[in-house]
């Protein structure tokens, strides 16, 4: 049988230094911060009327409520130019702030990192792990990789020989009519973006991994799994040819269709909180079978599908369980590669819920490098 069942992982390694993958804030000319922060208003400010306020996005003003200096509860350009984005701490090259794709909302970028290289090494074409990152496609940006459980897991996979592509999109917020379908889309296109530019960037567009958490672990799920020509976005990337070798999904779901999947404790009465992401502005019940149903990785899996590695606490209330065992059981079916590793006692994000989460977060990290290691080689 294809798929595996992964409850408890012993290692025996070297400890994790997460002071090692500590984030390092950039120093940039004091015209750069203006321009980030304009950039960064016109994004935040749905309204139109020069600042962001707490009531435009909830989710969002809590990632830049520190700005607010006078406490009004609204940021105007001049309180944006204290935020300084966060990058990895690494000691080899990084391009930061690549645009991939250009559309309606702003620029999409990516950060690309490099592994270290002795001084003498002539640079080969890499292989790529494309991090997608969370935030219920509503929220969150590249700058993720730098928070949690994430740079060790990205500094080991630069230790052994990866490039690793942070990504942004688009999010499903109030007020715009971007679904979940397109955050899907603007990442394929990073893909293609990256696989077009292979040469310049050093990188090996038949060996691309894909990684994320949340709603980034379900975007990684669908990178993996379906095909390269689908979700076709800017048409200038759209003749891109790559291969995606293997993936890894923390804590992201599988399936839109079957609701109760997202019903942790099997009570009544479930609400589907994810219908307007994934509707955006379309309506009517033949849009919404569709629309479910093209969002639901599980419906791409096969035979042939590239290994697939599920990560889920086994006290997610948000991303239940039963997205993993779901997919599990689908590709028991028909013999699909697909491994699923439980966490005890975890919730969202890994946390802790009553005791201790077994495996420990270090195994988590190292099961999921060690996946990805295996997968290339």
């Amino acid at each position: 049988m294809v798929c595996r069942f992964v409850f408890v992982f012993a290692i025996s390694t070297v400890a994790i230094s997460f002071e090692a993958a500590a984030t390092a804030e950039e120093t940039q000319p004091d015209g750069d911060s203006k321009r980030r922060a304009t950039a960064l208003l016109k994004k935040l400010d749905k309204d139109g009327n020069g600042t962001f306020e707490r009531s435009e996005n909830e989710a969002l003003w809590r990632r830049y409520r520190k700005l607010d200096a006078n406490r009004d509860e609204a940021l105007t350009v001049t309180e944006l130019r204290r935020w300084k984005p966060t990058y990895l701490s690494t000691s080899g090259e990084q391009k930061r702030d690549l645009v991939y794709k250009q559309t309606n909302e702003g620029d999409l970028l990516l950060d690309l990192y490099y592994p270290a290289k002795e001084p003498k090494q002539e640079p080969d074409a890499l292989p790529l792990v494309v991090y997608t990152h969370g935030g219920g496609w509503s929220a969150g940006d590249k700058h993720n990789i730098t928070r949690g459980s994430f740079p060790p897991v990205f500094t080991q996979l630069l230790g052994h020989g990866f490039a690793v592509a942070s990504v942004s999109y688009r999010l499903c917020q109030q007020g715009n009519e971007i679904a979940m379908r397109d955050c899907v889309t603007d990442c394929k296109d990073a893909c293609r973006y990256l696989a077009l530019q292979q040469d310049s960037l050093r990188l090996d567009s038949n060996r691309f991994f894909v990684m994320g958490d949340s709603a980034g672990g379900h975007i990684a799920q669908m990178l993996l799994l379906t095909p390269d020509d689908s979700f076709v976005g800017d048409p200038r990337l759209a003749a891109a040819q790559y291969r995606i070798q293997a993936g890894v999904s923390w804590y992201g779901p599988c399936d839109f269709e079957n609701v109760h999947l997202f019903n942790h404790d099997d009570r009544e009465g479930f609400r589907d909180r994810f219908e307007a992401r994934i509707m955006g502005s379309a309506a009517g019940e033949d849009a919404k079978r569709t629309r479910y149903h093209e969002i639901s990785p599980v419906n791409y899996l096969s035979e042939g599908s590239p290994p697939l590695l599920m990560l889920q606490g086994d006290n997610d209330t948000t991303i239940p369980v039963k997205h993993a065992l779901h997919m599990a059981s689908r590709a028991s079916s028909i013999d699909a590669p697909v491994e699923i590793m439980i966490i005890q006692n975890a919730g969202h994000n890994w946390r802790r819920v009553n005791e201790d989460i077994e495996p420990s977060r270090e195994a988590i990290i190292q099961r999921t490098v060690q996946f990805l290691v295996e997968t290339l080689h």
